[in-house]
């Protein structure tokens, strides 16, 4: 496994060794010993999901408030994404900065996105198969959005149309006025 850290150097970009021949492929896809020297930090992870999207669906930017803010390791195991995390830490030299990398079955690269971090992506194949391990659970009450399009942000999306969004996420609020 081999792991690079991002422009903003809590966000890690995981590459697995991958063992294949002309019967398929092999690789580990979580080793929390491997994690945990890669990184330099003891994480539990308590929860996976799973979702599908079609082409062009964005979603994000979500994260949780503490004390339930959720650091997300995140794989896609079918077709491609643009993954970003924007760094929401007050705190933090890097804090309103946004790192995005491109996620797909095919490159089975996975990017660690650090507790105090937004995160969200958008579906670039038809559909995607988005798997992710969070190190808290999911608790609505404390769960945030920030709109995928903030000026302040300025993230630069990959599409040619608008995306499609759920109503949570056409509902996020700007990045300037986020409670971290």
């Amino acid at each position: 496994m081999q792991a690079t850290r991002l422009s903003i150097p809590d966000v890690i970009l995981f590459t697995p060794k991958v063992f294949g021949d002309e019967r398929g492929f092999f690789f580990e896809s979580f080793n929390q010993q491997i994690f945990e020297e890669l990184t330099g930090l003891k994480r539990s992870f308590v929860q996976d999901n799973h979702s599908k999207s079609q082409k062009g669906v964005l979603r994000g930017l979500h994260y949780q408030l503490p004390p339930k803010a959720q650091g997300k390791l995140v794989r896609v195991v079918q077709g491609e994404v643009f993954d970003v995390a924007v760094d929401i830490r007050k705190s933090s030299v890097t804090f309103g900065q946004w790192v995005g990398e491109i996620l797909s079955a095919e490159n089975n690269r996975q990017m660690w996105i650090p507790e105090g971090f937004a995160h969200g992506f958008l579906t670039l194949t038809d559909t995607a198969e988005f798997l992710y391990k969070t190190t808290d659970y999911y608790a609505p009450e404390y769960e945030r959005c920030i709109i995928w399009d903030d000026a302040d942000l300025n993230i630069a999306w990959p599409f040619d149309d608008l995306p499609q969004l759920s109503t949570k996420d056409l509902l996020g609020k700007a990045f300037k006025d986020l409670a971290a």
